[in-house]
């Protein structure tokens, strides 16, 4: 009987307090962790509208430098003598400029070569490969890959 009361002892034996502590701080950590995330997060009615006004203040500064740049003269890389000027400037000095050009005729649209088949390939395609290629042209000229001369053996 005293293997059955010790057998009973050690099997409903209470939790030793370091588990119980260990649970605790456990619990305490997930709470620190939550107060950590959710802590930052602000809680006032304006937030909203004090970063709607910081985002207007951003893009009304962006604005103005963008006018700045494209209304001023300025040097892009002085020591190359690259400079910057005014974009109506630019287009003006782009009219004038084209407008002194005569328009040149056009070429004459050249066709392409016609291409030779490879000397593996063979001159009659398969059926799946006509069934395939239905909406394809046929060819109009075909060329040997090396003629030969006419007096040649």
């Amino acid at each position: 009987m005293a293997d059955s009361e010790s057998l009973r002892r050690i099997t409903y034996s209470p939790a030793p307090f370091s588990t119980w502590l260990g649970i605790v701080c456990l619990f305490v950590l997930f709470g620190l962790i939550v107060l950590a995330v959710i802590g930052p997060l602000p809680r006032r009615t304006d937030y909203e509208q004090t970063r709607a006004q910081k985002r207007m203040e951003r893009l009304k500064t962006l604005r103005e430098e963008s006018q700045k740049e494209l209304t001023t003269y300025a040097w892009v890389d002085k020591s190359k003598g690259v400079a910057r000027i005014p974009i109506d400037r630019a287009m003006e000095l782009t009219a004038a400029e084209l407008a002194q050009k005569k328009p040149a005729p056009a070429g004459p649209i050249a066709t392409p070569a016609a291409q030779t088949p490879p000397a593996g390939a063979s001159p009659a395609p398969t059926a799946a490969a006509q069934g395939a290629a239905v909406s394809s042209p046929p060819p109009s000229d075909v060329t040997s890959p090396s003629p030969a001369p006419a007096g040649s053996p």
